[in-house]
């Protein structure tokens, strides 16, 4: 069994290796809003058995493919993840290009409904009866922003695997560390949560992270957040891109729980081709690379 070391001597090293996430996660959502990476994902639903005598109910699945990147909106005050859907169950999806422009060149004054937009538009082809927008890889880094950091939490803890990973149905290598680091637990203390219900209610955001605490660099991300309507559990997996020089989002599992209609989704999505990203006043962008 691993312990931490105690309390009173962990607190001054644990302040310090904050300080290097906070400015290493500052510095990664700069390099990575350069980039646009190629996300396969993959969404299961499994619906409630209405009856114990009832045949279990098909498993659902979708299966998309899209362009991730990070983008800052006009008058916003941080980087928003943005999935740029092209492709859904093999089949093209035919307003990418008008809804891509529409979104990303929008000049308008008004970010909040900008912000919204992006992230309504990016969960538009997510299944299941339960309403999420929080499935995106980078999205656990922005607790660990400088200026989010006051709303948490922190403590250093024992060594564990990611929630999801320690039963998967297929095992991946990608949430498996060889080097030294720290396993720091997060909670969310105040109030106007950064995760919220579709009426406005909080819902704070607990899990953890693995940090190298030398440099501050996060290889796994474990979020959780309960409501009375559903429990998620996202867990990211980072990894080095040698053509890059620093670490980028490789996987990402979630499992999604409804406590009403007992239904259960649960994703995986894998990330490549990390290219540079550019748009331009011309109204194009660069189409996906062919293999």
């Amino acid at each position: 069994m691993v312990t931490p070391p105690p309390v009173a001597a962990d607190e001054v090293s644990l302040k310090v290796v904050m300080q290097r996430a906070g400015a290493y996660v500052s510095e990664f959502r700069r390099q990575l809003s350069s980039l646009v990476a190629e996300e396969s994902y993959v969404q299961d639903v499994t619906p409630l058995v209405a009856r114990p005598a009832r045949r279990s109910p098909p498993t659902i699945r979708r299966e998309l493919r899209s362009d991730f990147l990070l983008v800052w909106p006009a008058g916003a005050d941080r980087y928003v993840e943005f999935r740029d859907v092209f492709e859904v169950d093999g089949k093209p999806v035919r307003d990418r290009q008008q809804r891509l422009t529409a979104l990303l060149l929008d000049r308008s004054p008004a970010a909040g409904p900008g912000i919204q937009r992006i992230i309504d538009e990016s969960a538009r082809y997510n299944i299941g009866t339960i309403e999420r927008n929080v499935n995106t890889p980078t999205l656990p880094l922005l607790f660990l922003a400088p200026d989010h950091q006051p709303r948490f939490r922190f403590k250093r803890v024992a060594a564990q695997a990611p929630a999801i990973t320690r039963t998967p149905r297929e095992p991946s290598a990608n949430f498996t560390i060889a080097t030294e680091v720290w396993v720091v637990e997060y909670e969310e203390v105040q109030r106007k949560t950064l995760i919220r219900t579709t009426e406005g209610r909080d819902i704070p955001a607990r899990g953890r992270f693995w940090i190298e605490p030398a440099t501050g660099r996060v290889l796994m991300s474990e979020l959780t957040a309960d409501s009375s309507a559903v429990r998620a559990t996202i867990d990211v997996s980072y990894q080095s891109e040698p053509l890059l020089g620093f670490l980028v989002p490789i996987e990402m599992r979630e499992r999604y729980e409804g406590r009403r209609d007992g239904t259960l989704i649960e994703g995986n999505a894998t990330y490549g081709n990390f290219r540079p990203f550019q748009v331009r006043t011309g109204e194009r962008v660069a189409p996906p690379r062919k293999d």
